[in-house]
């Protein structure tokens, strides 16, 4: 694989990259309307093959939150055309890593040693590689360790990245009048996910706090041999997530490995009302006993209490039920408000109950069978059913708490593992982990 000496960081390189791109996706237009005049049958498959290549070619070499776009787009499965998922799906954990030379200069400026003086051995050979950093393997005092390492100018970009997004986002989404904050909410998490000394700290604690947990590891943190761009934690022998997942298991073993996964955070949102807000498969690994295994809190959530408690009253089945209450709730979350007409508030009371209908079904059982297609079908249908609605297109998004962001793209990622793994949940066996 192609190794990077340098990622580009300042704004008119960033923009420059992808206005590149953008000319090479309107030659796979014009090729592919040529391609149409010549057989009207000609379907868009290998466009959309060739633009999903295109951009994520561009967006590896950026790395950072434009690369971390991608990552979140590829847990999008009914929304993008599966060659999008299935290339944007290579961010979470197998893009070209950084060259040797670029890994040793990290570890001059940020310890003034190079690896080798610090472990007893170091790989220069990355084994995973990300948006943010990448992987490598180490030994020191007889102990296997994962040193991950973060690319240059990552922190930096994340401005100019959001800058460019915003205008793109606006005009998708039809934000009207303040929508700065949830924009600063992505750029505050993505600043987050970039500070390592503020992961090691988050890592320690989410170990300690949910030891209690059954069928999940976490590593243990090294201090000493980390800083603000480099964590140093125990080597976890295990499988990605999503490789494990397209193996033959018992369903013992997916129910185990689900359960886990479900329990893990459902404890922590519920328990400790702050979770880990970056579901995607990269960040897991499955041992040989079917343990799972989280192995990176570069992003974690809080919630507070102005939101916390309206929002989880108003996904109880109950709630969905009583019209007024759920009204009331959707005017404390900021989803209708007051300056709304009629019409407003009838198109998006209509709108959430449907989105929370199909969001609360699994809890409308004692157990629940993620795996099952009805289910991931529903949500499917729904995003399509949203994504076609031109009324949708023309009423203002600018709509609901900034927590929301995290907040539902944790649990539909969640749901989107558990239907990956082909789990059965004990839906309320976590209230057991809570005092």
């Amino acid at each position: 694989m192609k190794r990077l000496d340098s990622i580009p960081t300042n704004k008119i390189e960033r923009v420059s990259k992808l206005v590149s791109t953008g000319v090479k996706i309107g030659g796979n237009y014009l090729k592919y309307y040529g391609q149409k005049i010549v057989n009207p049958e000609t379907s868009k498959d290998t466009l959309h093959e060739n633009n999903a290549a295109d951009i994520y070619d561009s967006l590896k070499e950026l790395k950072g939150s434009a690369l971390k776009v991608a990552q979140m787009l590829s847990m999008e499965k009914n929304l993008l055309p599966q060659s999008y998922v299935e290339k944007f799906s290579l961010s979470q954990f197998s893009v070209p890593p950084l060259s040797g030379p670029l890994v040793t200069k990290t570890f001059r400026k940020y310890f003034g040693k190079e690896p080798h003086e610090l472990y007893d051995d170091f790989n220069p050979e990355s084994i995973n590689a990300a948006s943010i950093g990448q992987v490598h393997k180490a030994t020191k005092n007889g102990k296997e360790l994962a040193v991950k390492i973060q690319y240059p100018g990552v922190r930096e970009s994340i401005g100019t990245d959001i800058a460019m997004v915003k205008p793109i986002a606006v005009r998708m989404f039809n934000l009207q009048g303040t929508s700065d904050e949830y924009f600063d909410e992505v750029e505050g998490k993505l600043i987050e996910e970039t500070d390592y000394s503020l992961e090691l700290s988050q890592s320690e604690t989410v170990r300690q706090e949910c030891a209690k947990l059954e069928n999940i590891r976490f590593p243990k943190y090294y201090p000493e041999l980390s800083c603000e761009k480099i964590i140093t934690m125990d080597w976890m022998k295990g499988k990605h997530l999503s490789e494990w997942c397209k193996e033959d298991h018992t369903q013992e073993e997916r129910n185990k490995v689900g359960q886990a996964l479900y329990d893990f955070y459902m404890y922590q949102i519920y328990g400790l009302h702050k979770f880990h807000a970056d579901p995607h498969p990269g960040n897991f690994l499955v041992d040989d006993n079917a343990n799972l295994i989280a192995i990176d809190f570069g992003c974690m959530k809080a919630l507070p209490a102005d939101f916390y408690v309206p929002y989880y009253n108003m996904i109880k089945p109950e709630t969905m039920e009583n019209h007024v209450r759920f009204k009331e709730l959707l005017y404390q979350l900021q989803v209708l408000r007051n300056d709304d007409s009629p019409e407003e508030e009838a198109y998006f009371f209509n709108l959430f109950h449907d989105l929370l209908g199909v969001f609360v079904e699994p809890y409308r059982y004692e157990h629940f069978d993620f795996g099952n297609p009805a289910f991931s079908n529903a949500i499917a249908a729904l995003s399509e059913k949203f994504a076609n609605d031109k009324v949708l297109r023309k009423m203002n998004g600018n709509r609901g708490s900034k927590h929301f962001i995290y907040v539902n793209r944790t649990f539909f990622g969640l749901y989107s593992l558990l239907f990956d793994i082909g789990a059965q949940i004990d839906i309320y066996a976590f209230r057991k982990y809570i005092a």
